[in-house]
C-alpha cells in the first residue's frame, strides 16, 4: 500500500511540474518598446511590430515606411484587416487583396497622402 500511496504521489509531482513549464504569457508590447528596425527584426516574436503608425499621433504617420512584412499563412480575414488599416491611421482602404506570400496589400490614404499598405501574418503594417 506504502509503494502503492509513494507511485501516486511521484505521478502527480511529475504532472503538476509539466503542466507549469507549458504556461505561456502574452500581452500587448510595453509602452517604451523598441521598433522593430531598432531592435534587429522580428525573428523571434510573433506579436505585430511596434513601429507601425498611430491614428491619435500623426508624427508617427512615417515609422511604418522601415517595417518589414514577413511571409506566411495569413489567417486575417479582409474585414480583420481592414480594421487593422484603420486602426493604424490609414483612410479610404481601397483594393484589398492577399498574395500568392499571405501579405494583404492594399492602397490607401495616410495623412492625406496616397500610400500603398501591407500586413503581414503577424498582423504587421507597413507602408509600401
Amino acid at each position: 500500500m506504502q509503494r502503492h500511496l509513494t507511485a501516486i504521489a511521484l505521478v502527480t509531482l511529475l504532472g503538476t511540474g509539466i503542466a507549469s513549464a507549458q504556461t505561456t504569457t502574452t500581452g500587448t508590447p510595453a509602452p517604451d518598446a523598441k521598433s522593430s528596425e531598432k531592435s534587429g527584426g522580428q525573428e523571434a516574436v510573433t506579436r505585430p511590430n511596434t513601429d507601425r503608425p498611430d491614428a491619435s499621433k500623426p508624427a508617427t504617420a512615417n515609422a511604418a515606411a522601415n517595417a518589414k512584412l514577413e511571409e506566411g499563412a495569413n489567417s486575417f480575414t479582409e474585414a480583420q484587416t481592414h480594421k487593422r488599416l484603420e486602426d493604424a491611421g490609414y483612410k479610404d482602404v481601397r483594393g484589398l487583396k492577399k498574395d500568392d506570400k499571405g501579405i494583404w496589400r492594399a492602397e490607401a490614404v495616410l495623412n492625406g497622402k496616397p500610400v500603398k499598405v501591407g500586413v503581414d501574418f503577424k498582423g504587421n503594417v507597413a507602408a509600401q
